[in-house]
């Protein structure tokens, strides 16, 4: 129990005392770039709980659909084109060419396909977030040893289970360390999707409040939008530690 308090206190040591820091720092504070803390947690409050309904859900909705189309997307292209050379080979030029395109580049685009819905916001965060998954995909089936398969052979494994059982759990490293940066791109593009065409989610909010010139709700959205990615980075982290624990390295 004093072992696990400890590390309680450890973590939010030194976000406490920034917040502190924060708080009393920007007390009667006058510029209007730079409200008092306490301005800015009455904004949150106000906007709570409408704001959930209004802002939070649609983004959280659109973020984990786009992201879950990019996994399954780059987790499956990647094993494939990881396991037959000849196919990466063919699509190493395209795939090179595709990622090198800042996502937001694709932004009118899909606004003019699609117009200002939520399968816009979505198709541009699979869009955006797959690459990373895609590549580490590739990298991490590549790199699976040979006589893992062959003993595979020898049993006469079926494909499914060679896959699920062997394949996917060997590569399952990498694999999570490219869904981690994708986790963080679709962070960042939902947030850039629901300024330009959006009359819902955090995104809008923060720059409807930049555009009515409404700083402590600005700073309210931003705060929401940090502890949102926070909250899912440490959401990620704890999944990929149950499902790496077999290495006894997390």
């Amino acid at each position: 129990m004093t072992r696990r308090l400890i590390l309680v206190a450890e973590l939010v040591a030194l976000p406490f005392l920034l917040v502190t820091v924060w708080w009393f720092s920007s007390a009667g504070s006058s510029s209007v770039f730079f409200p008092p803390l306490q301005t800015i947690l009455a904004a949150l409050v106000d906007w709570f709980p409408e704001g959930v309904t209004r802002d939070v859900v649609p983004s959280v909705v659109n973020l984990l659909a786009g992201y879950a189309i990019a996994v399954t997307a780059g987790v499956s292209a990647g094993m494939v084109l990881g396991r037959v050379r000849a196919l990466e080979d063919a699509f190493s030029p395209i795939i090179q060419f595709m990622r090198s395109i800042p996502p937001a580049a694709l932004l009118p685009f899909f606004i003019l396909a699609m117009g200002p819905t939520s399968t816009m916001r979505i198709s541009v965060i699979a869009v955006g977030a797959v690459w990373p998954t895609l590549l580490s995909t590739i990298d991490g089936a590549r790199g699976i040893e040979p006589a893992l398969l062959d003993v595979t052979k020898i049993y006469k494994t079926s494909r499914l289970r060679r896959i699920f059982k062997v394949l996917l759990p060997a590569a399952s490293p990498l694999i999570l360390a490219g869904m981690k940066t994708s986790l963080a791109f679709a962070i960042i593009l939902v947030v850039v999707s629901e300024m330009l065409a959006s009359t819902a989610g955090i995104g809008y909010f923060i720059i409807s409040s930049q555009q009515y010139f409404n700083l402590p709700d600005l700073w309210a959205g931003t705060i929401v939008m940090g502890l949102l990615g926070y909250l899912l980075s440490e959401l990620f982290f704890f999944v990929e530690r149950r499902l790496l624990a077999w290495k006894g390295e997390i």
